[in-house]
């Protein structure tokens, strides 16, 4: 598994649905990515760049994060992105 390093989470992107609220099949191409994805894993904290960062997040949360944050990576044919906690914008409630 990944563990990420102080303020850093794992997480995995959740599918965007196939079709339209109307009815209509998207192609795969022609899809945009979502941004809400589940916390995998979630780093120490800790002193970053002379701050002290306290990990907010927590495994199984459901957020939202910035279009263009973090690394995209594939582990054990998953893929994941690694992002610093700022770069997530909110936690999805239900």
């Amino acid at each position: 598994m990944l563990k990420p390093l102080l303020d850093r989470v794992v997480l995995k992107p959740v599918e965007s649905e196939e079709t339209t609220k109307s009815g209509i099949v998207l192609a795969q191409n022609s899809k945009e990515k979502s941004q809400i994805a589940t916390v995998v894993a979630v780093g120490n904290g800790g002193l970053v760049d002379g701050k002290e960062v306290k990990m907010e997040l927590a495994v199984g949360d459901r957020v939202v994060y910035s279009k263009y944050a973090g690394t995209a990576i594939k582990y054990d044919d998953e893929e994941y992105i690694i992002v610093k906690q700022d770069e997530v914008l909110a936690i999805v409630e239900s």
